[in-house]
């Protein structure tokens, strides 16, 4: 019912979005907490978000543990503020996602989680499914995670990247890791080529998981053939919102991209979901202050297709990586 309720909400207040931007240029504890602290003020702070008693999702995008320094995930310097930040809102943490290759704990150990996680006690949840209908009549079939659902807050922590199948993702298509393990393939493969068809899905998705924040990692972005193909950006930037749909259009709006060649956003904007960026409201940078005029998108676009041959190598990658390469690990680890 709450993300119902959210769902909804997204509609009401799409009149007047705000969306917070801060020019912040390090991952270092102290600067990078006060850099948190002045994004979200605008916005209430943590409290306007988060209630004591609270379960709170923190959804970052673990993408791959195979390569740690090339910024391809969310990284855990942002993912502890914000830990921290929830904790002294009185909320109890906790880390999901549903990677492609591997298990959400083995993806973020790899990229640097672990300390944050013992010392903020913050357990980690492997995302399962459970059937949910979505608001569209068309896509109410969409199989998302039950954990993701039942959270009482769900704090979205998106990487900024470009994409070679969407182009550019951002707050909507991080939370395609709401779909459960494998079930992504299989929505690849019932979009077919279709690119706006799967930004719907996506769109879809987003709407019905309805983040109660979403906080985008732009300090350093990843370029050029992304998501995990490129290379490290800086780009200087933190932006938050209540508003993900607007929280895109702002970051495609520094990133000087064409808001018609991603298709989560053209579609959100098909949706009457996203907002002209003239409706949206900036109460600190403006994205003209903070463009990106040298920023790569994909030289290509790859299909978003995935035959039958993919899924099942993807399948057998995917279950090589979890459950026989992230144990040795953790073994050595441990010896």
């Amino acid at each position: 019912m709450l993300h119902l309720l959210n769902a909804l909400f997204y509609t009401a207040k799409l009149m007047n979005p705000t969306v917070s931007l801060i020019r912040a240029t390090s991952y270092e504890h102290q600067d990078l907490r006060a850099a948190v602290t002045e994004l979200l003020k605008p916005l209430g702070s943590m409290a306007a978000f988060v209630k004591p008693g609270d379960r709170v999702l923190l959804k970052p995008n673990l993408l791959t543990g195979s390569r740690p320094t090339k910024e391809c995930t969310t990284r855990h310097e942002l993912v502890y503020v914000v830990a921290q930040l929830v904790i002294e809102a009185g909320g109890k943490p906790f880390l999901g996602d549903s990677p492609a290759f591997g298990s959400a704990r083995g993806v973020a150990i790899a990229n640097g989680y672990q300390p944050l996680l013992d010392e903020l006690q913050i357990p980690v949840v492997e995302f399962s499914g459970c059937r949910y209908e979505t608001a569209s009549a068309e896509l109410n079939h969409l199989l998302l995670s039950k954990e993701a659902m039942d959270a009482d807050v769900v704090i979205n922590l998106p990487k900024v990247k470009s994409h070679v199948q969407l182009t550019l993702t951002m707050g909507v298509k991080n939370l395609f890791g709401c779909v459960p393990g494998k079930m992504k393939a299989w929505w690849h493969m019932e979009a077919g080529k279709d690119r706006m068809r799967f930004g719907r899905m996506l769109v879809e998705t987003a709407r019905a998981i309805a983040p109660s924040l979403t906080i985008a990692d732009g300090i350093i972005g990843h370029d050029g053939k992304g998501p995990s193909g490129g290379d490290p950006k800086f780009l200087g930037v933190l932006a938050a919102s209540d508003h993900v749909f607007a929280l895109d259009r702002a970051l495609v709006d520094i990133l000087n991209a064409d808001p018609a060649s991603i298709p989560t956003v053209a579609a959100a904007q098909e949706l009457g979901l996203c907002p002209a960026i003239e409706e949206i409201q900036f109460p600190g940078r403006s994205p003209h202050d903070l463009r990106i005029l040298d920023w790569k998108l994909p030289a290509h676009l790859v299909p978003i297709d995935f035959g039958l041959p993919r899924v099942i190598k993807s399948t057998f990658r995917h279950l090589y990586i979890r459950f026989i390469k992230e144990p040795l690990r953790a073994y050595a680890n441990r010896g």
